[in-house]
């Protein structure tokens, strides 16, 4: 049982921005980092979309929500909402 347990708190968790909840049970959550450049110093912001299980359905269009890493629950899907924050 606690191997179970230490095997979930080492799973990604990433936080960000629901932009699309056309879809049945699924979301589309952007997550935004900001980087700097190793040569030039400037700091950017690079974002990436994530398709993420929403089994209720009830988060809606610029929710922000924690999501976790999980098992394949269809050919996109990897990742599913943990809370809203």
């Amino acid at each position: 049982m606690t191997s179970v347990l230490d095997a979930r708190s080492q799973r990604r968790m990433k936080k960000g921005t629901v932009i699309s909840d056309k879809m049945n049970k699924t979301v589309v959550v952007m997550v935004k980092r900001t980087i700097r450049h190793p040569k030039y110093n400037k700091i950017t912001s690079r974002s990436k979309k994530y398709y993420a299980h929403d089994e209720a359905g009830t988060h809606k269009v610029g929710d922000t929500v924690t999501i976790m890493e999980t098992r394949p629950i269809s050919k996109i899907k990897r990742w599913r909402i943990v809370e809203e924050s």
